[in-house]
């Protein structure tokens, strides 16, 4: 996918020296200036039709011709410009404006404070250059995205949202963001998730021993502590001299002194960071210990809540990160909550549209609601093969085994009960949980979760430093000042 967009200008007919021609003014008589469009005569001013010397206007003369009054000239019509080239690719006034359209209201509905309008808008062209790098990259690549999968990714948002497919394209018109930027907005979206997987993830190595370190560092006694942090990135290039290492610094030490001082994390976030996560306020949520990067586990280990780090160096840049709030449990056991759950499939796909699979597993779950056993409607129509047999029985599950709108939907049901239509990357969704208990895992499954926890922590870093490199080799030209 590559977009090019053009500047435009529209110039109007009339010459561009006449824009600012006004009529000619004579000079009047000494002392007194004359007027416009009037000859002037020595001692007073001279009256339209009348010759030096005669009270009145000759009977015979004709009065002189009224100019026609002329409409009003304009100059060039500014209909779009560029603001960034990128490689063979240009970002444009249009497409800057709306993406801060959208940052902005996302800001306001997480009661963020905006920054001032420039710094805003020169985060979001950094984040829409990255954004663009790592497009061109996908596609040059051959890794590609579905249409249909973008529409099944659209459609889970509208439900998530809790509305139909056109009271959400409503909403965004009523937001200001066109359907097409946002569908658009998804697909590179879901591009970069692939194109970093593929680059990042799957090339994290993590060794039987490294498992093994790990596994002994939790059977030590200590606890197991998560962390709910924001983060600030002020990224180095590559190839930096000495005086752009000491800027950016600067321009770190700039934002950790303001955060220190008490000033809105998440605003300083948007309007300092370089991390994917500054137009989110910096918000990195969540983290277990075992799955922060190295850089961050011994500055957090003795931290309170409300503090902000030093200024910490990485390969990728300079960080600061602030600790919103701890908490922390017993480490050694890897006890872990479980759910036993049932589900029906019914798949959408080209063959099957959107709605005819809503209309058939509405028509399940009433069978359900009005008696039907689930796991005779599950063995007689899931599209799900390999559970089917089974009445839909999925087993004991622990979190991150299904996907996360699955998760959401399966962790907020009572016993027994059965969900309304849940839609996921795989189609339409029935779940039923039948128990829920809370376990020590087994030992494959300790070994198995100590190598998410691994991989977890070394790929934020793996892809910071991937992205840093990538970003450098890219030519870029700025244009956002140019008015």
């Amino acid at each position: 996918m590559q977009r090019i967009l053009v500047l435009l200008l529209v110039a109007l007919a009339a010459p561009a020296a006449a824009q600012f021609r006004l009529p000619p003014v004579q000079p009047g008589p000494q002392g007194q200036p004359g007027q416009p469009g009037q000859p002037a005569q020595q001692g007073q001013p001279g009256q339209p039709g009348q010759q030096p010397g005669f009270g009145a206007p000759s009977p015979f003369q004709k009065p002189p011709a009224q100019a026609p009054a002329s409409a009003p000239t304009r100059g060039p019509l500014l209909i779009d410009r560029i603001v960034a080239v990128v490689n063979k690719d240009v970002i444009t006034q249009r497409d800057l404006n709306e993406r801060v359209t959208v940052v902005a209201s996302q800001l306001r509905r997480q009661n963020t404070p905006l920054p001032q309008q420039d710094v805003l808008e020169r985060q979001v062209l950094e984040r829409m250059i990255t954004d663009r790098v790592q497009v061109q990259y996908a596609n040059e690549t051959g890794v590609r995205v579905e249409d249909l999968q973008v529409d099944r990714t659209v459609a889970m948002i509208a439900e998530q949202n809790r509305l139909s497919p056109a009271d959400f394209r409503r909403a965004l018109e009523r937001e200001g963001i066109p359907y097409d930027k946002f569908r658009n907005d998804i697909r590179e979206e879901m591009l970069i998730g692939r194109l970093r997987e593929r680059e990042v993830d799957s090339k994290i190595q993590i060794g039987e021993s490294d498992i093994d370190n790990f596994l002994q560092e939790m059977d030590s006694g200590g606890k197991v502590v998560e962390y709910n942090l924001a983060h600030i990135l002020v990224r180095v290039p590559d190839s930096a001299s000495p005086e752009q290492i000491e800027g950016r610094l600067k321009r770190a030490q700039e934002a950790q002194t303001r955060a220190r001082g008490g000033a809105d994390f998440s605003q300083l976030a948007v309007s300092f960071s370089d991390a994917p996560d500054a137009l989110a306020g910096g918000s990195m949520g969540w983290r277990a210990q075992d799955r922060l990067p190295e850089l961050l586990v011994a500055p957090l280990a003795k931290m309170q809540p409300g503090e902000v780090t030093e200024v910490l160096r990485s390969p990728a840049g300079f960080h600061i990160v602030k600790l919103i709030e701890r908490r922390g449990g017993d480490a050694g056991t890897f006890v872990v909550q479980q759910t036993r759950a049932r589900h029906i499939l019914v798949r959408v796909n080209e063959m099957v549209s959107e709605a005819e699979s809503r209309r058939k597993i509405g028509l399940l779950r009433q069978r359900i609601v009005d008696g039907a056993k689930f796991e005779e409607i599950a063995r007689l129509n899931s599209d799900d093969t390999a559970s089917a047999t089974r009445g839909g029985e999925l087993g004991w599950v622990v979190a991150g085994d299904t996907v996360p709108e699955f998760e959401r939907a399966m962790n907020q049901l009572k016993i027994n009960e059965v969900s309304e239509p849940v839609r996921t990357a795989f189609g339409l969704h029935l779940i039923q949980v039948e128990e829920r208990r809370t376990a020590d895992l087994t030992a494959d499954r300790k070994r198995l979760e100590a190598r998410k926890a691994l991989r977890d922590r070394r790929a934020d870093e793996a892809y910071q430093e991937w992205l840093r490199q990538l970003r450098d080799r890219a030519f870029v030209q700025y244009r956002l000042d140019e008015r």
